[in-house]
């Protein structure tokens, strides 16, 4: 009975602390993407690793800003963006789906 117990409450515990990766991307209008990113527990995203793919190859890297974002020119043809908060965390987003 104590060891159930005691697996439940590990169990509630650690999803308590689980958080899931996001990110939104925007076409500025101006030739450039914005891209935000964050945890859905509120927490920033500041540092984390931003990459723009094309065709396999990666031709844009950065870090997600102190404010959890990032702008980039935006590539002509077909790209990813992809917020890489590590295994599990990662979020892709096709260029056409980003908008103005």
């Amino acid at each position: 009975m104590i060891k159930s117990l005691l697996l439940t409450a590990t169990i509630a515990t650690s999803s308590l602390f689980a958080h899931t990766a996001i990110m939104s991307c925007f076409d500025n209008g101006d030739g450039t993407i914005t891209c935000e990113g964050g945890f859905s527990d509120g927490s920033s995203a500041s540092g984390v690793k931003f990459r723009v793919e094309a065709n396999g190859k990666t031709i844009f890297e950065a870090k997600m800003s102190e404010d959890s974002e990032v702008t980039f020119n935006k590539p002509s043809g077909n790209y990813n963006a992809v917020f890489d908060a590590g295994e599990g965390h990662q979020v892709f987003i096709k260029g056409s789906d980003i908008t103005e």
